[in-house]
């Protein structure tokens, strides 16, 4: 198909050249303003969930607050076991 065309193109080498990008700048724009436009309604690019659709956190304006969370507050039943202020020295292994 490729060779049909290069060889229906005119005016030679530049010609030929000149059209295949013509052509590729015409296959380019219908690609982009006519079937991307139409085929996304049919594509599932916005229907993301993570997680359980049922829980009501789906659809959060901020995906990091939680509703009814204290903002700020660290002590939110979640502690972590460890000291996170404090850096311990690396140990020597032999």
């Amino acid at each position: 198909m490729y060779a049909w065309i290069w060889r229906k193109l005119p005016f030679g080498l530049g010609g030929k050249i000149g059209g295949s990008l013509v052509l590729l700048g015409i296959a380019g724009a219908l690609l982009w303003y006519v079937i991307f436009p139409w085929a996304e309604p049919l594509l599932p690019f916005d229907d993301v969930q993570v997680g359980d659709p049922d829980s009501g956190y789906s659809q959060l304006e901020d995906p990091f607050e939680m509703p009814g969370a204290p903002s700020g507050d660290p002590g939110d039943g979640h502690d972590i076991p460890y000291d996170t202020g404090v850096t311990p020295a690396p140990s020597s292994s032999s």
